[in-house]
């Protein structure tokens, strides 16, 4: 970890309009677990579509899309990225801190709000609360480390993303069931069942598949935007 590369990452996550939508997305999902439990009371059903369809599957995915490529993407975008790989400091070492900064913005702004929002819709029954917190911090880490990845690629890494979300997990993994191996949102879901009480939450996926497929793109993710990088380094020299 580089606490100057950290600093300079999280002011320019918070400190632009990304920072807006970091709070207000998750707001919006407390404010509706609220109105859902003082209209609907405590019910499971409906506390795991929330929770499992509206948390992980769509405020997961857009807080890691936003904390991802913000981590990176604006600084190669306006050119500033050049006086930061200026510097002596290894390629991976940045790539690693922008990483543990995207991770930890997902952590406080998708998997807190999701513990929170099944706390108020269900309580701590089931394990459901925890379960799909700790499905949502899996999820969102290996959601930050790709679209992370995704912003040293393209300029348009937000508009991948999104696209990414909305045709690939939202659709084809939603409804091509070979298709959801393939999913983070379904590995999410695995380690949230498996956090759970038995039968409190499904999963199409196996957590002997689920676990290493999140470490495995993770790293692998991580590992590549670390050589785009130096990749972008040799460019600047050039």
């Amino acid at each position: 970890m580089n606490p100057t590369v950290a600093r300079l990452t999280v002011h320019g996550l918070l400190g632009r309009r990304r920072g807006l939508l970091l709070l207000v997305v998750p707001a919006l999902l407390l404010l509706l677990a609220v109105l859902v439990r003082a209209t609907k009371g405590q019910d499971h059903d409906i506390a795991v579509q929330l929770l499992g369809g509206l948390a992980l599957g769509t405020l997961v995915p857009l807080l890691g899309l936003i904390s991802g490529t913000g981590a990176i993407s604006s600084e190669i975008d306006d050119g500033s990225i050049v006086y930061l790989l200026a510097k002596p400091e290894p390629r991976w070492r940045i790539t690693v801190t922008k990483l543990a900064v995207a991770v930890g913005c997902t952590a406080v702004f998708a998997a807190l709000p999701t513990l929170l929002a099944g706390l108020v819709l269900y309580g701590t029954a089931d394990g459901l609360a925890v379960a799909y917190a700790l499905g949502a911090l899996a999820a969102g880490t290996a959601y930050s480390a790709l679209f992370l990845l995704l912003g040293t690629v393209t300029r348009h890494a937000v508009v991948a993303g999104l696209m990414y979300c909305l045709v690939w997990e939202s659709l084809v993994g939603n409804f091509v069931h070979g298709a959801r191996t393939l999913s983070v949102q379904q590995w999410g879901l695995a380690l949230a069942r498996a956090a759970a009480d038995p039968g409190a939450v499904t999963a199409d996926v196996p957590l002997s598949a689920a676990v290493p497929l999140l470490v495995l793109v993770t790293l692998a993710a991580t590992a590549a935007a670390a050589v785009r990088l130096a990749g972008l380094t040799l460019a600047g020299e050039e």
